[in-house]
């Protein structure tokens, strides 16, 4: 059954978050465990404060994640230094195959969305800047639920977008847990597994497991 719209997490899956090791190569001796704890705070915040009923943006949790890192890793950072690795996020760059991916999907007459827990305004400019804008029907943000995926009040935000069932869309996501999560609520879903994780072993399993963003091709056709 040919998906009304393939939905794709943004950070991680259209965007390599490793890009990010330019900007933090200005202060860390190590960038890339830098990145590295950055990510998985960043991350631990957002599923902490839902947990926790204590919702704060995805740009907060960035800067609570930033902090950490640096004092985990010995790095001192002034406000302003502070400010311009928050602001790298919008300049992630997209991956080598995302825009092939994004294009062919399109040309087969199948719209491309993003579902993410960034906030609009940075993942507006993160999208622009990547130059991939041209290649998404819409991109939705957690902030509209009030809360982070897992959660199924943002999967919901698809659903409501498209006026479908869950299973007339396709998922595709980096993240094991966004794969679980979306697959509970019912998306058939494509886990995007670039690095060759461990399967995670709580939750539904994806429908499919891909090794990057080309194999989307056949899966919709």
């Amino acid at each position: 059954m040919k998906p009304v719209a393939v939905v794709f997490d943004l950070f991680g899956t259209l965007l390599d978050i490793a890009s990010l090791r330019d900007a933090a190569a200005s202060v860390a001796a190590d960038p890339v465990a830098f990145v590295a704890t950055w990510r998985e705070k960043q991350i631990a915040y957002a599923f902490a404060s839902a947990i926790m009923g204590t919702h704060e943006d995805f740009d907060a949790m960035t800067g609570h994640g930033l902090r950490f890192a640096a004092a985990k890793h010995g790095v001192t950072l002034d406000a302003p230094a502070q400010q311009r690795l928050v602001d790298a996020w919008q300049n992630v760059h997209a991956y080598p195959d995302t825009v092939a991916a994004l294009t062919t999907l399109r040309e087969r007459g199948v719209r491309c969305a993003v579902l993410t827990n960034g906030t609009p305004a940075t993942s507006a400019a993160a999208i622009a800047n990547a130059g991939i804008a041209d290649l998404l029907d819409v991109t939705l943000s957690v902030e509209s639920a009030g809360v982070f995926k897992p959660d199924r009040r943002v999967y919901t935000l698809v659903t409501s977008h498209y006026g479908v069932p869950a299973d007339r869309l396709i998922f595709v996501t980096s993240n094991g847990w966004d794969a679980t999560g979306a697959a509970a609520f019912g998306m058939r879903v494509a886990w995007c597994n670039r690095i060759g994780a461990p399967a995670e072993t709580f939750g539904l399993p994806p429908a499919w497991t891909i090794g990057d963003l080309h194999a989307l091709a056949d899966i919709v056709a």
